[in-house]
């Protein structure tokens, strides 16, 4: 963040906060909530889901996955609202209710742990055995 405030300067119209993207502000502050959706009908879009949970606060993003072969729903989704407040009265009231003729469950979702993912390191041919 220094290094941004440098680089804008004394210039009030420019401040840090506005060159950084909205959801990575909320999501540095520790102030947006993320909830994983499951049970979707593959008919549901991220624009219904945003509009139905839009109700209990608000909706920063709603994202449905993909199936990239198909192109459809994988039947879960996620939705990002901007307060944890507003993340909890949705999952109490959500939880085990009906959308798109599916009962849906919600709760929050988990972190996203990556372990390095992608081609194995080469670490050389094995050790030479001593045979008896």
């Amino acid at each position: 963040m220094a290094a941004l405030r440098r680089l804008v300067g004394p210039n009030p119209s420019l401040s840090h906060a506005s060159l950084l993207p909205p959801t990575f502000l909320i999501c540095c502050r520790g102030i947006a909530s993320r909830l994983f959706v499951g049970g979707l009908s593959s008919y549901t879009t991220e624009q219904r889901l945003a509009e139905t949970f839009s109700q209990y606060g608000q909706v920063v993003e709603a994202k449905i996955a993909m199936d990239r072969v198909s192109d459809r729903s994988k039947g879960f989704g996620f939705v990002t609202f901007a307060s944890k407040d507003e993340a909890e009265k949705a999952i109490a009231e959500m939880n085990g209710k009906e959308l798109n003729g599916r009962v849906i469950f919600v709760d929050y979702a988990k972190l996203k742990i990556s372990f390095g993912g992608g081609m194995p390191v080469a670490r050389g041919p094995p050790e030479p055995t001593a045979d008896k």
